[in-house]
């Protein structure tokens, strides 16, 4: 009796075990010391049972691999080498296109510089021709010596500097005015100005023919200079009008608050940001202007007012088989809008630009 007793009856230890609330054994999990852990939803530690919510639970993040790194940090190696490789590979691809396009577009300058260099009377090579064999820089000292090709660089050069900055100046404020006009004003002004776009040149011929003949300008420079105070292009009142557009009209506001009228905002705030576009523009008109040839046919009789085109045109008319001194004189009109594009790359890529300003936030 008295040890089937004693067997049934629990002992001092285990009492005193479970009035602290803790199972003096030692589970699968390893944990020695009279104290089970347990991982789950409760978990009994220090003599003490606490029972931990779902929060507690350790996630797929503390487990660890054979590398005894966390999985999370694991696997995000592997996927950060993967994602500077995709961007190694497409700055290569990038790359790659981008000289694969330029290449189309400096070979003919290439091959016009040097057929310009190869003897006079030649015709141009059949094969390919990077560079003559026996140069002639005399070609260029040449064509100045068959026409007066000083004259001619002298009235383009004037004809651009006095366009350029006219059509730089009415296209910016008219792009700066379009941008800050509400609708519907603006829409309107803006469907205005893309079918101007669209009007062919030829249609205003006559028209500016009588004008300038009433105002006694015809057969002088002023007749290529004062398409310029219409902007010279649509194409660059548009250009001003996106760039402005950008513009967060937060900037706009603070500076009418700070008193700044349309013209100080269009001078001060506006164009330091539209670096790239100005850059653009600069580019463009003075391509346009530089290369006109259909209005000095049109308005210039006297040949002391001729400018570059023409005398290419006259090069040309006096012997059309003679590539080398004609690819000169093409060449020498050529360079200084390559000359100019080279000097303005610092401006395209200028970090006051408002693409700049919104990229940085």
């Amino acid at each position: 009796m008295m040890s089937s007793e004693q067997e049934s009856r629990p002992s001092a230890g285990a009492l005193v075990d479970g009035r602290d609330g803790a199972r003096s054994e030692t589970g699968p999990s390893g944990v020695a010391g009279g104290a089970r852990s347990e991982t789950g939803p409760s978990s009994v530690a220090g003599g003490a049972r606490s029972e931990t919510g779902p929060s507690d639970e350790t996630g797929p993040s503390d487990e660890t691999g054979p590398s005894g790194e966390t999985g999370l940090s694991g696997a995000a190696g592997p996927r950060g080498d993967g994602r500077a490789w995709r961007g190694r590979v497409q700055f290569v691809a990038l790359a790659a296109v981008a000289s694969a396009v330029a290449v189309v577009f400096v070979l003919p300058l290439l091959w016009m510089a040097t057929v310009s260099l190869r003897p006079v009377g030649l015709p141009p090579p059949r094969s390919v021709e990077w560079w003559p064999s026996d140069p002639q820089w005399g070609n260029y000292v040449e064509i100045f010596r068959l026409l007066p090709m000083s004259r001619y660089l002298l009235n383009s050069l004037a004809v651009v500097a006095v366009s350029v900055p006219l059509t730089l100046l009415t296209a910016s404020l008219a792009g700066f005015g379009l941008a800050q006009l509400k609708d519907p004003w603006r829409s309107r002004l803006l469907m205005l100005t893309v079918f101007l776009l669209m009007v062919p040149p030829s249609a205003v011929w006559l028209f500016r023919y009588q004008m300038l003949s009433w105002t006694g300008l015809l057969t002088t420079l002023w007749s290529l200079i004062l398409p310029a105070i219409a902007g010279g292009s649509p194409l660059l009142v548009l250009l001003f009008y996106w760039t402005f557009r950008r513009m967060p009209a937060e900037m706009i506001e603070a500076a009418r608050l700070e008193g700044a009228d349309a013209l100080i905002t269009w001078r001060r705030l506006a164009m330091p940001m539209a670096k790239p576009t100005t850059a653009a523009s600069i580019v463009l008109s003075f391509a346009l202007f530089w290369n006109d040839f259909t209005n000095p046919v049109l308005y210039l009789y006297r040949p002391q007012t001729y400018t570059l085109p023409i005398g290419v045109q006259i090069l040309k008319q006096m012997d059309a088989t003679n590539w080398p001194l004609l690819m000169a004189g093409a060449t020498f009109m050529t360079l200084p809008v390559v000359l100019l594009f080279l000097a303005l790359q610092p401006l395209f890529l200028s970090d006051k630009s408002i693409h700049a300003l919104l990229e940085k936030g």
